[in-house]
């Protein structure tokens, strides 16, 4: 595996965040990303900037880890802010008018939170989630909390057992997808030039090959799950049985004040207004 794609990679640890109950994590996921999206001022962000310096603290993973795994979403990142420096219209603008376009201060302010924004949503969600979560245990929290949607016959056991092994693999195809373009580039094969229409042509030779691992991969997957007796989620016991904390009761407590403290400083606390 390359090392730096960490992209739903589990991090191994003990820390407190590690130890939570996942059916309570992805709970705290969707709160938090409520309450990041209700981030309005100046104020609010800076308040969202702690709480991912907090989240980090208590994962006890390593930066470097962190960084690594917003590099994939840069080039997404840097054309959003480019987008919002370029086109919002503002009251101060910063260049003269003779000028034929215009680059206004609140342009780059929304820019800046906008990139803040999206890191602490990437970070913070990874953080409490595929960092100090297993996939067994991911799953097993989702399959619990979609319980009650088992009484209308949805096949929530295979829904979660889909996804964690999608997220699962992410890091495997991503490294795929490198291996296959060093080899086609070693025999010839050029991605970087040309037409719009000859690159995508050249990216032929590496979507077959990809295609035809992944579809190996899991048939070795799904024999080697009955080869292990695995017949589904029916009757199926746990080693590990789920049992909610001191942890969990301290952790909700923390993110219902991140919110409410969102809320206040959106309310009574003066400074830039972002503009949604």
């Amino acid at each position: 595996m390359r090392s730096d794609i960490v992209f739903g990679q589990y991090c191994e640890g003990s820390s407190f965040l590690h130890k939570l109950d996942p059916r309570w994590k992805i709970i705290f996921v969707f709160s938090y990303i409520v309450g990041l999206f209700l981030a309005k001022n100046i104020f609010a962000f800076a308040l969202m900037t702690l709480s991912i310096i907090l989240l980090w603290v208590l994962s006890g993973i390593r930066a470097k880890i962190l960084i690594k795994g917003l590099r994939p979403l840069l080039f997404i990142i840097a054309f959003t802010a480019i987008i919002n420096i370029f086109w919002f219209k503002g009251e101060t603008p910063l260049l003269p008018d003779s000028w034929f376009f215009q680059i206004y201060l609140e342009g780059i302010i929304n820019a800046l939170l906008i990139v803040l924004r999206v890191a602490v949503l990437v970070t913070g969600t990874s953080i409490l989630l595929t960092y100090t979560t297993t996939p067994i245990a991911l799953t097993d929290g989702i399959e619990q909390l979609l319980a009650p949607l088992a009484k209308i016959k949805v096949p929530v056991h295979e829904f979660s057992m889909m996804m964690t092994i999608a997220l699962r693999f992410i890091p495997t195809l991503i490294e795929e997808t490198d291996k296959i373009m060093s080899a086609q580039k070693a025999r010839g094969s050029d991605f970087s030039q040309g037409s719009l229409a000859r690159r995508a042509k050249a990216l032929v030779p590496v979507l077959v090959p990809l295609f035809i691992s992944a579809f190996r991969r899991a048939e070795d997957l799904a024999t080697a799950m009955e080869c292990r007796c695995y017949t589904g989620g029916a009757g199926r016991t746990r080693m590990n049985v789920l049992h909610s904390t001191w942890r969990d009761a301290v952790m909700l407590v923390a993110i219902a004040a991140f919110i409410a403290g969102i809320v206040l400083l959106n309310i009574f606390a003066p400074g830039y207004v972002f503009a949604m």
